[in-house]
């Protein structure tokens, strides 16, 4: 290996580092607002959908995924498909969670609005708490992990993972409150390696949810 090429991959292990340290994060950035999402979601009687636009879009695929394969019944949705009709596909027992590190994308911030209308309550998932999407959110949940972890504070990488580890948590934690058993998440997973697991893991421990339920509008 050269002097040269010596460069290039102390510039990728230093991105690496960083995210790292990014994600690492968010496991002090929990708080009173993560519990009153996991009481909401287990209080939904309809489906949860999720959505972002550009990077944060395929994290809010992802999180929609994970939650499902984790026993919360959850669907991505486009934000701009919504506005152009798919919209009428929320209902009163629904919730949605919206992505948007900035808070200041228009077609999230519009569909927001118009959800509630049908009273339909709004997570959002920002790391600006002054943002329009922040004020017009029913339960506003805050991960900032600093503009160090995206290149130039602009390319939304480490900032994106940040937001999707905190969806990971939601998701695993969730499952452990309702008791959404290995048989369960193998039954719905037959395809690929999965598929051929013939052995459960050892049963995860149950958890108790937090008492309550957050008053829709109290951000």
């Amino acid at each position: 290996m050269t002097d040269d090429h010596s460069d290039l991959l102390d510039a990728a292990r230093d991105l690496i580092r960083r995210e790292a340290g990014g994600v690492e994060a968010v496991a002090e950035q929990l708080d009173d607002s993560f519990l009153r999402v996991v009481q909401l979601l287990l209080a939904c009687r309809g489906k949860v959908f999720v959505t972002g636009s550009g990077t944060s879009g395929a994290i809010a695929r992802r999180m929609a995924h994970l939650l499902s394969v984790c026993g919360t019944p959850a669907v991505f949705v486009s934000a701009m498909d919504a506005l152009h009709g798919t919209m009428g596909v929320f209902a009163k027992d629904d919730v949605l969670i919206t992505i948007s590190r900035g808070g200041e994308t228009d077609e999230l911030n519009q569909l927001s609005t118009r959800v509630q209308q049908r009273e339909v309550p709004v997570v959002a998932l920002t790391a600006k708490a002054t943002s329009t999407l922040a004020g017009l959110a029913d339960v506003v949940v805050i991960i900032d992990s600093g503009p160090e972890v995206d290149p130039g504070g602009v390319i939304a990488m480490g900032s994106t993972l940040a937001g999707a580890v905190w969806g990971d948590a939601l998701a695993y934690v969730l499952m452990r409150v309702r008791g959404y058993g290995w048989d369960e998440v193998l039954f719905t997973h037959p395809a690929g390696a999965v598929g051929k697991i013939t052995t459960a893991p050892e049963s995860l421990a149950a958890l108790q949810p937090a008492p309550g339920r957050p008053e829709p509008g109290s951000a």
